[in-house]
């Protein structure tokens, strides 16, 4: 992986917590979906940052607000209130026509559905982010990445020819292909036999570590939330806890702790360095 050049960004403004650089961030985000009686706060106060070249898992029971969390950051919801950012880019006042710009140029995507266009082949899907963005594609960033995922030899085919693993391998190789400031994953195991899901976890947090990508991954799977580098936990809403460097057991334990008392009791202990 290590072959793999970043291509030139868009110039953008820094946005740092602690001295640290996040590519992502959140401040009293809320949201609010209905009103009066039936009103539920699906995202209530959250405050949180991801730094760049981390890579951060997302977990909660469901209707924690995980996803609710996640679509509102990346840009596919818009919060009641509270500020977003996305490298140094306050997204929550853009236009819809700029928020789609910066979603298309500055956010990758990765979901448990894979979302490839079933019309356009594996190469092409791969590649649309910078077609429809007017940008060259690096001849030599997108050989190095279908080859680091192995999928040089199945360009050509349509998704439908293409078994789920592959699948899914495009749908991260277009995430990547654009040197995005955070890529957003939904559930990416959530289709895949364990050793495929494990292979492309993987994949993934070795991308963060040798190329410095940010992922940020919903998932109710402790195996899958223990490749990241730290885990979030939400209850009802809020942030219940943390856990750095988790393992699998420290996640199953952190989560049958929080079936007990939920985000209005006793956080989590934080554990790992």
């Amino acid at each position: 992986m290590n072959q793999i050049t970043s291509q030139v960004r868009h110039d953008r403004r820094s946005d740092t917590h602690d001295g640290i650089e996040m590519a992502s961030a959140a401040t009293d985000l809320v949201k609010v979906y209905g009103s009066g009686a039936t009103a539920v706060r699906a995202v209530d106060g959250i405050s949180v940052g991801f730094a760049r070249g981390t890579f951060t898992a997302i977990m909660g029971a469901s209707g924690s607000g995980k996803s609710t969390l996640m679509h509102c950051l990346a840009g596919l919801d818009s919060p009641t209130s509270g500020s977003i950012t996305v490298g140094g880019t306050e997204i929550t006042a853009l236009r819809d026509r700029d928020l789609t710009v910066l979603r298309r140029d500055r956010i990758g995507f990765v979901f448990q559905s894979f979302n490839l266009l079933p019309t356009l082949t594996a190469g092409q899907n791969i590649t649309l982010p910078l077609d429809l963005a007017g940008r060259a594609v690096d001849d030599a960033v997108f050989n190095a990445l279908v080859a680091s995922l192995g999928i040089t030899h199945r360009l050509r085919h349509l998704p439908g020819e293409l078994s789920g693993g592959e699948q899914q391998r495009v749908a991260i190789a277009r995430a990547l292909i654009g040197s995005p400031d955070v890529v957003f994953a939904d559930e990416p195991t959530g289709q895949l036999d364990s050793a495929t899901g494990h292979g492309l976890l993987a994949y993934l947090r070795s991308s963060v570590r040798e190329l410095g990508r940010t992922v940020v991954m919903v998932t109710h799977d402790p195996i899958a939330a223990a490749y990241a580098d730290r885990a979030v936990l939400l209850a009802d809403g809020r942030i219940a806890g943390e856990l750095a460097k988790p393992s699998a057991a420290d996640l199953l334990a952190a989560m049958a702790q929080l079936n007990t008392t939920g985000a209005a009791g006793r956080r989590v202990d934080t554990v790992g360095a």
